[in-house]
């Protein structure tokens, strides 16, 4: 294979991967969105299983707070008939019998009253749990039903670009070599995104590891297709082409910690 010809397979093949890159970051933008969606659906649903939980508590404290005013209102309004009972009694013994019992129903409806207070603070934590639960709960339902709507917007959206770019993938695939592309399409099917990569001062941009010299050599030549021996991904020197023809030749963007 003479240089001229080299070359261009290899732009062929570097545009069919613009095309693939493309599809790929299609594909993963459209993988995201359920999982993200997912990840809120499992957010709500917990959200309504603990506001559930609070709901729960809060209606058994008021069956409390129900069993325990009734209970005080009966026990109130027998120690009021005992003690009409007591101006009628004719005994002392009779008398003292019936103070113990007063006594004795007083202490229980006092008890019953620090309980009520208590049950009390309690409902009144708990509502305002359930108020402050209402608010995530909410939030995160309208979330949810936004990210519904946007994830079938989305989806459409990317199914659309899928299908124009699967048609320029085929036309792009129509100007390479059947046994040139068939081995890319080999490759494709077997290693992760991508297929061919830039080999720059001597790195493979797809494993990031050193060609070996011979290798390199050979792919100074420019006369042959090779494979990276350590990923057996499609490579190409970046000095035979510009950042236009090969943008992964394109050097890496400077940050602060560089």
């Amino acid at each position: 294979m003479n240089n001229a010809v080299y070359f261009e397979q290899i732009k062929q093949l570097v545009e069919l991967q613009k095309v693939d890159d493309a599809i790929h970051s299609v594909r993963q933008d459209m993988e995201r969105a359920p999982s993200e969606l997912d990840s809120l659906e499992q957010r709500f649903s917990a959200s309504e299983t603990q506001r559930n939980y609070i709901v729960d508590k809060l209606t058994h404290l008021q069956e409390q707070q129900k069993r325990l005013s009734l209970e005080i209102d009966d026990d109130s309004a027998r120690i009021k008939k005992s003690k009409n009972k007591l101006m009628q009694v004719e005994n002392t013994r009779e008398y003292h019998a019936m103070m113990r019992e007063m006594d004795s129903m007083e202490k229980v409806n006092r008890s019953r009253e620090e309980e009520k207070m208590t049950l009390m603070e309690e409902l009144q934590f708990q509502k305002d749990a359930l108020a402050e639960i209402d608010l995530t709960h909410m939030a995160i339902k309208a979330e949810l039903e936004v990210k519904r709507d946007g994830l079938e917007e989305k989806l459409q959206k990317g199914n659309a670009a899928l299908t124009e770019l699967n048609a320029k993938r085929a036309q792009v695939s129509k100007a390479i070599p059947q046994p040139v592309f068939m081995r890319y399409e080999f490759i494709r099917e077997r290693l992760e995104h991508p297929v061919i990569v830039a080999v720059k001062e001597g790195i493979c941009s797809g494993c990031h590891i050193a060609v070996p010299p011979q290798s390199f050599i050979e792919l100074q030549r420019g006369q042959q297709i090779l494979s990276c021996p350590n990923c057996q991904r499609l490579i190409f020197w970046c000095e035979h082409f510009s950042v236009a023809d090969a943008p992964q030749c394109a050097p890496k963007p400077q940050t602060l910690t560089d």
